[in-house]
């Protein structure tokens, strides 16, 4: 079991219980200060996470073994800050790393138009020439010699 990694997701676990559960919990008279820390108690927190997290319920009846204090249990597991803080650390930090939105440098390209097939002689140009647009040479010749 990798000890840092187990402290990360207790960390992430309780501050996202915290901030779902912040309005009720803000309310009970579970708030402490140790170390100049303002939070819930240690008792609190701990059966918070034990309720959340299954390898801590592993984890725990060693670690009391070594100390019964709740609250260096909590220094430990790195969980001894103000969630509130915490909180608006993550929010900061967050913010800064969100890529801004900027406008495009230049603008898309321009759409060409298509080109579509010219045929060799419009009717209109055959009419102006006054040879008619329904015949052609040989159409004509042959309707000149029948006359």
């Amino acid at each position: 079991m990798n000890i840092q990694y187990l402290r990360q997701s207790l960390k992430r676990r309780w501050l996202s219980y915290y901030q779902e559960n912040r309005e009720w919990i803000d309310q009970l008279g579970v708030w402490v200060d140790c170390g100049g820390q303002r939070r819930p108690s240690s008792s609190f927190i701990l059966g918070t996470l034990a309720s959340l997290e299954p390898q801590l319920t592993q984890l725990l009846p060693l670690v009391v073994s070594l100390s019964n204090n709740p609250d260096r249990i909590i220094l430990a597991l790195g969980l001894n800050f103000n969630p509130n803080e915490e909180l608006q650390t993550l929010q900061a930090v967050e913010e800064e790393n969100k890529p801004v939105k900027m406008l495009p440098s230049q603008s898309p390209p321009a759409l060409e138009p298509l080109e579509s097939a010219k045929s060799q002689k419009l009717p209109s140009l055959i009419d102006e020439s006054c040879e008619g647009a329904r015949y052609s040479g040989a159409a004509r010749d042959r309707e000149s010699s029948k006359k």
